[in-house]
């Protein structure tokens, strides 16, 4: 199973991932907004909070995003086009 081992969110909702396998990818996180359960996130100041926790992100009031989903759900970007990641202390 891939892990999420960095993540930067940005200010579009995507998020900005890489993996343990190595790879970088962005997430669009806009089509979760809508359920309940993310609705927070809409807040940009929340949704700049994610952080790392059990090889996924989160955000402080416990919303979460499956590591497969966001690896299967992710577009790959090279990786000199990234930005540093909060990474795995």
């Amino acid at each position: 199973m891939n892990k999420v081992i960095g993540v930067t969110a940005k200010d579009d909702f995507s998020l900005e991932l890489k993996f343990n396998d190595g790879s970088v990818k962005r997430f669009d996180a806009k089509p979760y907004l809508d359920y309940e359960f993310f609705g927070e996130l809409k807040d940009p100041e929340y949704f700049q909070k994610v952080g790392l926790g059990f090889g996924t992100v989160q955000w402080p009031n416990g919303q979460d995003i499956s590591p497969d989903t966001l690896y299967l759900e992710s577009v790959a970007i090279p990786v000199e086009q990234t930005d540093d990641h909060r990474s795995v202390a």
